[in-house]
């Protein structure tokens, strides 16, 4: 690939990888992506940073499929009682879908982004495998198990060996204007975090009170509405009973939402949606190194063919708090095999 078209997101990382690109020969143009209202900011400094690196830079308004198949899927998660990851979703369908579609059609040969992982060919294999970044506690593998072959094909992960001090002081040597920018936390359409008050302003709707219960199902306490709260949580409960409890479970059915006084743990998962990227497909149990979350230590695993369309995981020892709607992924070493949705 010669004719690259980066994603920038108005990031150090992404300013970072098209400088990179470019020192490396690259012929490189900017692209950043109309997502929703009030990502114009993120436009205006990918234009600088363009405008100074000398490259064309494309708007690509994305809005509605962003609309469709992350937003919605992202409040539609939350009201079924799941806890979805949107930046899965938009990795796979808009990141490294759509944008990847529009770039070929205007005649580049992939595209690039800021990503911290590494896109190698395996020759054994026969198949382009997702592998981790240099700088474990940057690494971004767990959000990219979603992408296809054709899609990995035509991607360059250029900070794959970098850490983040030496990407921000890249930029600052380049006069680039993210060099101190400050990384986002949170998900891009609610800056604020408030993931309920987005979802009910989204939807119209409101979610109603409802019942604290215990692991029996004994009634002790309210809760404010059961979109506000997943399993593991400890904080912001509004109850307190003398020492920490946990959210266990929540009954979108009956409106309650389940509280321990210990931490909700589990040997055994069913994923869904299961994506594979380093084989083509699972005949035989295989041990695996697998975490529920991004946070999350890898533990020792062993993952089962699927079973119309559900793959068996087995932990060594159980982990923390499992949650449904969040990803499980699963590695060779330091090779991605796959991941799915927890259910």
């Amino acid at each position: 690939m010669k004719k690259i078209l980066v994603g920038m997101s108005g990031g150090v990382d992404s300013s970072a990888a098209a400088l990179l690109l470019i020192k490396q020969g690259y012929d490189v143009s900017g692209c950043t992506m109309k997502l929703f209202d009030g990502n114009d900011t993120s436009v205006n400094d990918a234009k600088a940073v363009c405008e100074k690196l000398g490259i064309e830079h494309y708007v690509l308004d994305i809005s509605e499929k962003f609309r469709r198949e992350v937003m919605d899927k992202f409040a539609e998660g939350y009201i079924n009682g799941e806890t979805p990851n949107p930046c899965i979703f938009c990795n796979r369908t808009i990141k490294f879908g759509e944008m990847l579609d529009r770039a070929l059609e205007l005649g580049f040969d992939g595209i690039a982004t800021g990503h911290y992982a590494d896109i190698v060919y395996g020759n054994h294999s026969g198949r382009w495998l997702l592998k981790c970044a240099a700088d474990s506690r940057k690494d971004q593998t767990y959000f990219l198990y979603n992408m296809t072959q054709k899609q990995l094909e035509h991607t360059l992960f250029p900070l794959y060996n970098m850490d983040k001090p030496q990407i921000r002081a890249l930029a600052e040597e380049n006069g680039l204007i993210t060099a101190r920018k400050r990384d986002s936390q949170d998900i891009c359409f609610i800056p604020d975090g408030d993931y309920a008050r987005f979802i009910e302003e989204y939807t119209g709707r409101i979610f109603p009170e409802g019942d604290f219960v215990d692991t029996d199902g004994n009634v002790i306490g309210r809760h404010s509405g059961i979109i506000r709260y997943t399993t593991g949580q400890r904080r912001g409960l509004g109850v307190t009973f003398g020492k920490p409890v946990y959210v266990s479970g929540k009954n979108v059915r009956d409106n309650t939402v389940t509280l321990s006084y210990s931490e909700y743990t589990a040997k055994e998962i069913f994923l869904t949606d299961v994506n594979l990227i380093s084989v083509e497909t699972l005949d035989e149990p295989m041990e695996v190194m697998a975490k529920v979350r991004y946070s999350a230590k890898p533990r020792e695993a062993v993952v089962y063919p699927p079973e119309n369309g559900v793959m068996r995981i087995v932990f060594s020892e159980p982990v923390r708090n499992p949650t449904s709607g969040q990803a499980c992924v699963f590695y060779d070493f330091d090779t991605v095999v796959g991941g799915g949705k927890i259910i």
